[in-house]
């Protein structure tokens, strides 16, 4: 099986997407030859893309959560078996290194899953809008839904007196480097700004040191020459693609960050401080993860048939002192788990 063959379902898909778009916005009023139509296309195939990956991406949020979490005890490990560059002892770190990712749950990969699942729809957008000029003339198969009369329009189709289908390299009019040079400069600094944002306001303390905080400031400005040096690689439309993702990760961290800030960094106390101006309970980390190992616990015992009722849930402040107010009778569902457990037993 060839590589094009393994590409072609990709193909398939981006196209399908991006001309059920184009014909939508042309329902609405837009011209259907019209570059700008044809770029808002791209970014509805972006929209979709990222829609479907939004439970990977709470995946991913859990993933990386725990590996900043976990980063005190990994540099435990590593501060044991500093200077010992003997096989044995790498060995053995290694696998002390795998049981603490294999005892907390962590997948180091699990961050990652998105962007893999992106690119081969990444790729495929680069070879139909690659293909474009030869599908016009009539020398490569038509992709799905993408007639040669739709290739011929969308090919010949420009913003700012750029092909969708035009690359940097091998250009010969200033509008293409131009629109190419802007693009790779907006992607850069989106990819800056969340990786920035992220560094800064949702990692712990703990977390901003050794060796995996240190690779991820090199990422930090290593992503935009990768920017640079591929980006004039690739045609107009891709570089479009890629710039609409990086603004949706950009928003889509700024929501989490805000809203589900990582315990003990700056964006929970950040958070913490708008809730009480707000008036609203205030939880310490500390007071969060009891709670939460409260639940967990409650529910394991359930499994086990040890106590029976619902799934117990988290409580804020204020109903937990409204609960004591009233008396034992109200306690939590977790609390008491710590009492009716080992009246079970007895």
């Amino acid at each position: 099986m060839s590589f094009s063959d393994i590409m072609f379902p990709f193909e398939w898909i981006v196209a399908w997407i991006t001309v059920l778009w184009h014909k939508l916005l042309v329902a609405i009023g837009m011209p259907s030859e019209n570059g700008w139509t044809w770029t808002l296309s791209i970014v509805g195939l972006v929209i979709v893309m990222r829609a479907a990956l939004i439970p990977l991406f709470v995946k991913q949020i859990h993933a990386s959560r725990k590996m900043q979490l976990i980063q005190p005890e990994m540099q435990k490990i590593q501060k044991k078996y500093k200077g010992k560059k003997d096989p044995e002892s790498q060995q053995k770190m290694q696998q002390e290194m795998m049981s603490l990712y294999r005892d907390t749950g962590t997948n180091p990969l699990a961050s990652c899953m998105p962007i893999l699942i992106q690119m081969p729809f990444f790729f495929g957008l680069f070879r139909v809008l690659n293909g474009l000029d030869e599908m016009a003339r009539g020398e490569k198969e038509p992709i799905g839904p993408l007639t040669q009369a739709m290739a011929s329009e969308a090919e010949s189709s420009t913003i700012f007196g750029a092909k969708l289908s035009d690359i940097f390299l091998g250009a010969d009019t200033v509008n293409v480097w131009v629109v190419t040079i802007v693009l790779i400069v907006l992607m850069s600094a989106t990819t800056f700004i969340t990786q920035h944002q992220l560094m800064r306001k949702n990692m712990p303390a703990a977390a901003l040191e050794g060796p995996f905080a240190q690779q991820q400031k090199i990422l930090l400005y290593l992503f935009p020459i990768i920017f640079a040096v591929s980006g004039v690689n690739f045609p107009i439309g891709v570089l479009i693609y890629w710039f609409t993702t990086n603004l949706w990760t950009m928003l889509q961290q700024f929501y989490v960050i805000r809203r589900m800030p990582a315990p003990g960094s700056q964006a929970e106390k950040d958070m913490q401080s708008r809730r009480r101006k707000a008036g609203k309970p205030v939880d310490t980390f500390e007071q969060t993860h009891e709670r939460e190992h409260d639940v967990e616990m409650a529910d394991e015992l359930r499994e086990k048939g040890v106590i029976s009722g619902q799934r117990a849930q988290p409580k804020g402040k204020k109903r937990a002192k409204k609960d004591a107010r009233k008396g034992p009778a109200s306690s939590s569902s977790a609390g008491a788990v710590r009492e009716s457990a080992p009246r079970t037993d007895n």
